[in-house]
């Protein structure tokens, strides 16, 4: 493009300008009103919801963080441990399940869950965790450490 005048040149902001604006109707497309169509109000809007976004996206991990834990609870709560003693047990154990896998089991494979439960229990209580309580032992559990005691 040629400018004549630098005045022209001053005034001609290019083509940048269009496509940005461009960019903001597209993202204000669903919009009612002016706020789809005049610029100045559509930038706020846009910038306004996509920050909401961005703060809902985090809500929604801490959400759902909570419901996993909600439901290992409940089910280590069915076998008389809770659930520090359960990540403590599987942790000592070195079976490294997180948080989604393990309420994945404890909704979907109970039993599963039930023998995880007992390992833990049973290598916490060996290990000496204060907070196991006797009637959450199972009997039927062999860990590693328990082989040298009942010989």
């Amino acid at each position: 493009m040629v400018f004549l005048t630098a005045q022209l040149f001053i005034r001609c902001r290019g083509p940048d300008e269009f496509w940005r604006k461009r960019q903001i109707f597209k993202l204000a497309a669903h919009y009612i009103g002016r706020r789809r169509n005049c610029y100045s109000i559509a930038i706020r809007n846009v910038n306004r919801a996509l920050l909401k976004s961005t703060i809902g996206r985090q809500l929604k991990k801490d959400d759902m963080k909570e419901l996993w834990e909600t439901r290992i609870n409940g089910a280590a709560k069915e076998h008389n441990s809770n659930i520090k003693i359960l990540l403590e047990g599987l942790g000592r154990c070195n079976i490294l399940l997180n948080r989604k896998s393990l309420s994945t089991l404890a909704v979907w494979e109970p039993r599963t869950f039930k023998c995880l439960s007992d390992i833990a229990c049973a290598k916490t209580k060996l290990g000496g965790f204060k907070r196991v309580a006797d009637k959450s032992m199972p009997e039927t559990v062999i860990v590693e450490g328990l082989i040298d005691e009942l010989d």
